[in-house]
């Protein structure tokens, strides 16, 4: 395929969203021996990157870029490009960078496509398990895992209650912010199932896509956390959406499975009002 070859419609973004993804994954999977060896720190000194990070994202946007060169790009690590197009590429190179660090197997490379602002397509790609999660605009959720040939399509769960919902979070860097997450997440506790903290967002979108829990909320999440992995939750039937009045993610996200989404919503809003 020439350069200027790849059209505009989801499901020509998303093939080359996962064949970039691939190869990301390759880079990233090959530099998770000498992790440790080059980290930096960025907002908090528990908020970490590394080489690798700053590899892969460099890898992903010369790939896109070489295929779609009118496009934008929007990274985790900094790449930032106004395009012509219409397109913007949303990526995070590495999403769960800390369990990358200690070899935790939940870290994922994410991108995404927006077409005039809005996710039209996603893959998120979990470099250690080699678990695949794809989304495309109004054309589902799929998970490809390398145990299974077949691709399954994603539906999400269906808890009959919240008392018998599994939630997923995740919390900030800063400790003050962490400290105030820690209050919600006691309260949260006797309401609910349990308590998942994966380390990656997209993952854990991914996850109530799956099925492997029933809601997921955190506060403020940057586009590269969210976006494929938004899509996956969206396309699988779950409810994605913010607190009461505000849009996804502005400040709050929630996915959550439709049974038990409003009062889900509502249990989290109470929670952090």
């Amino acid at each position: 395929m020439n350069a200027r070859a790849v059209p505009a419609e989801p499901a020509a973004l998303l093939a080359l969203a996962v064949d970039v993804a691939r190869e990301a994954a390759d880079l990233v999977a090959s530099g998770r021996g000498s992790a440790a060896e080059s980290v930096d720190v960025k907002s908090s000194p528990v908020d970490v990157v590394t080489a690798v990070d700053k590899a892969s994202e460099r890898l992903i946007v010369t790939r896109l870029l070489a295929a779609r060169p009118d496009d934008g790009v929007l990274g985790e690590e900094g790449a930032a490009r106004t395009g012509t197009s219409g397109v913007r590429w949303v990526v995070d190179p590495i999403d769960g960078t800390v369990n990358f660090l200690y070899d935790v197997p939940a870290y994922a490379v994410s991108i995404a496509a927006e077409v005039d602002g809005e996710v039209v397509a996603g893959a998120v790609l979990n470099v250690a398990t080699g678990e695949l999660f794809t989304a495309s605009a109004g054309g589902g959720a799929f998970l490809t895992t390398p145990a299974r040939p077949e691709t399954r399509r994603l539906t999400g769960s269906r808890p009959v209650s919240l008392e018998q919902t599994l939630v997923a979070t995740g919390f900030g860097y800063r400790a003050e912010q962490r400290r105030a997450q820690g209050a919600v997440v006691a309260r949260l506790l006797p309401r609910v199932r349990d308590i998942r903290r994966v380390g990656s967002a997209a993952l854990d979108l991914c996850a109530a896509a799956a099925g492997r829990v029933d809601a997921y909320y955190e506060l403020e999440l940057n586009p590269w956390d969210h976006a494929a992995g938004a899509l996956v939750a969206a396309e699988a039937g779950l409810v994605v959406t913010g607190l009461p009045g505000r849009r996804f993610a502005e400040p709050m996200a929630i996915a959550a499975a439709p049974t038990i989404a409003g009062d889900f919503v509502d249990l989290v809003a109470e929670l952090h009002g």
